[in-house]
């Protein structure tokens, strides 16, 4: 059950890291406004917020990749980090895309469950 619940924590701290790049370097490139179902237009005016974004992103993916260069003593800060995606996750499903159910929450809570079982 360990290694089930190392695989989807780098799976998500990956993910994390690809939304990061799009949010603060691709937002406004055609990847970027795919991704997000942006105009031109509106990529250029919310660069910055995107940006930002980004980098909560970033920070996301950052400590679950801390978490899990630790080993088995680290299997917390990865449980911390899956409780925050989790969130956001949720938050961003209930005031942005439903989408984000599916691409953050869900994988974070599938995270947290593998984490239980393997305590």
């Amino acid at each position: 059950m360990h290694i089930a619940f190392v695989v989807v924590a780098a799976l998500i701290a990956l993910l994390h890291v690809y939304i990061m790049i799009l949010e603060m370097f691709l937002w406004t490139r055609p990847a970027g406004r795919k991704a997000f179902g942006l105009t031109r237009e509106f990529a250029e005016q919310t660069k910055v917020l995107g940006a930002n974004q980004g980098l909560y992103n970033g920070f996301l993916a950052a400590g679950l990749i801390w978490g899990l260069a630790q080993g088995r003593p680290g299997d917390g800060i990865v449980a911390f980090f899956l409780a925050c995606v989790l969130v956001a996750g949720l938050y961003g499903a209930a005031t942005a895309n439903k989408r984000i159910l599916f691409i953050q929450a869900i994988p974070a809570a599938l995270g947290l469950i593998l984490w239980l079982a393997a305590r």
